[in-house]
């Protein structure tokens, strides 16, 4: 189950934000450079997670795409984002959205009653479309620095506070909880879906950043890192989106002096 997991959501880092042409993230890629002090092991990792993708990867989804019927993938991705929707409440109340996160429970008990077990998303119906909220995007909202990027085995692109939000998240699946050997298989049988889901979500994508980068990790790199921040900013808007402030209040406030100079 964890190796599927990491192998998710190494394909959700490296797909967000593709549609973004190479020529807009040239001005980025130096700024990027700055913050990728062990970018020669980074490289070498993104070669063998490029050669896994190329080798084993995208076949699978190109057949998943071509092979299995419209109707099976929605409700293949239908019952993957339903398991998410636990940890994506937790990291709502965590940031302070009791709107977003009370909008996930409502989704998790509609879809997985009415929708049979999330395989139709009965709630985006109702009027409680699905949205994303995860640890390390809750560190960040705590203020907690990105640090680094990091190349990760079979996760690519990442840095120390979303490795760390990346583990937390897979703890929380529903699934972990359960025990016991069907729960094991529904995990890796839910971990590969969605892997595959991902994988074909982008499979144009992917092909055309890659064809059209001259340097396709400067690129990759570029897209993670602006699609992360934009995933922040979200995280962060004030209480029109329905977050409360969790900020510490400052216990000594700095007063004005007396009128008079205190005389």
């Amino acid at each position: 189950m964890q190796s599927a997991a990491a192998v998710v959501v190494g394909l959700l880092l490296l797909c967000s934000g593709c549609a973004t042409s190479s020529s807009d993230l040239a001005s980025g890629d130096e700024a990027d450079s700055d913050n990728d002090p062990a970018e020669g092991v980074n490289r070498a990792i993104f070669k063998a997670n490029l050669a896994a993708d190329h080798a084993v990867m995208r076949p699978v989804a190109q057949a998943y795409t071509d092979h299995v019927p419209e109707v099976v993938q929605t409700g293949v991705h239908n019952v993957v984002q339903n398991l998410k929707e636990p940890a994506v409440a937790v990291n709502d109340l965590l940031q302070g959205n009791v709107k977003h996160a009370w909008q996930s429970v409502q989704r998790l008990a509609v879809n997985t009653t009415v929708g049979a077990v999330g395989v139709v998303d009965v709630a985006e119906k109702w009027g409680l479309p699905p949205h994303k909220a995860d640890f390390g995007q809750t560190l960040a909202v705590w203020g907690v620095g990105e640090g680094p990027f990091v190349e990760l085995p079979l996760l690519g692109p990442s840095n120390p506070r979303d490795a760390l939000g990346t583990a937390v998240d897979m703890a929380l699946n529903p699934l972990t909880f359960v025990g016991g050997a069907p729960a094991t298989y529904a995990s890796v049988a839910t971990g590969g879906a969605n892997f595959v889901d991902v994988r074909a979500q982008h499979l144009h994508d992917l092909d055309e950043l890659e064809r059209n980068s001259l340097d396709y990790y400067a690129t990759l790199r570029s897209v993670y890192r602006q699609h992360r921040e934009a995933e922040i900013t979200t995280a962060k808007e004030p209480e029109a989106q329905g977050r409360v402030d969790i900020s510490v209040p400052d216990t000594n406030p700095v007063t004005a002096p007396p009128a008079d100079g205190g005389k």
